[in-house]
């Protein structure tokens, strides 16, 4: 694929055995996802995925307003990596995160350490689920999480959600990213669980566009929302940034955000 990882057997059956394994007990038992606790409340954060992070001019865009709207003093960077309808192997992870290290802000102010504390990664909308996308993905995030702890960041897995008319992708999903985020010891941000809570309350209210798949506003700024509670353990309810939604929708995706977020990590 251009611009990938080349995966030699070895690395692909062993990286895919340890979340398979992970995967059939998660479907089986629901397991619960391993909750991991940030040393730090990461400063910078770079998004690596496709066009579900860069709809709506980029989900960390929105992230930032959230986070400068709670926390004024505070000091916030992130920046997105996507492809077009990309799978996260499509993605040369190892020379992002050298390129940044190489010419980012760090190294501009003579500072030779690592650009981002965390890395966030999502895999194409279908490619956690579908029945022969399932060993790469589960060895993609395997490797690539190695990758990330060894340029000093912690590894991220984003949930995505299910297709506005397959609502049965939902736990397929959260099997799928709980498992390999079990087993890589990464953090899994349940967007895909929010976006089923929203559209079960409120099913007037379109979080998709019309193709049944990309965020609209209101998705981009409930991921955004879900990315804030999950990665940084802030509550966005009552934030003053609304990305242009009305008030009322605000409310109630930041509500949704917060409580989805509560309830996965108590599961």
């Amino acid at each position: 694929m251009p611009g990938g990882t080349r995966w030699t057997q070895s690395v692909l059956a062993g990286a895919a055995m340890i979340v398979l394994s992970a995967a059939v007990t998660a479907q089986a038992q629901q397991i619960r996802p391993r909750v991991v606790r940030l040393a730090s409340v990461p400063k910078a954060v770079l998004f690596i995925g496709n066009s579900y992070f860069y709809y709506n001019n980029s989900l960390h865009d929105h992230l930032l307003h959230l986070l400068r709207a709670a926390d004024p003093a505070g000091s916030y960077a992130a920046t997105s990596a996507t492809i077009s309808d990309a799978s996260l192997s499509q993605h040369n992870v190892d020379a992002l995160l050298s390129a940044q290290r190489r010419h980012g802000p760090a190294a501009k102010g003579g500072d030779s350490g690592k650009p981002f504390d965390a890395v966030i990664m999502a895999d194409c909308s279908w490619c956690a689920v579908d029945p022969k996308r399932k060993p790469p993905f589960a060895a993609v995030v395997a490797h690539n999480s190695a990758i990330v702890r060894r340029h000093g960041a912690v590894p991220i897995l984003f949930m995505t959600w299910a297709y506005a008319d397959r609502p049965e992708m939902t736990a397929k999903l959260e099997a799928a990213y709980t498992a390999a985020g079990n087993a890589s010891d990464a953090l899994v941000i349940p967007a895909g669980l929010a976006f089923a809570r929203a559209r079960q309350r409120r099913p007037e209210l379109a979080l998709q566009m019309p193709d049944r798949s990309h965020p609209s506003l209101a998705g981009t700024y409930l991921a955004a929302c879900v990315v804030m509670a999950s990665v940084y353990r802030r509550s966005p309810v009552g934030n003053p940034y609304h990305a242009d939604l009305d008030d009322r929708t605000a409310a109630f995706l930041q509500d949704v955000a917060w409580s989805t977020v509560q309830d996965y990590y108590r599961q």
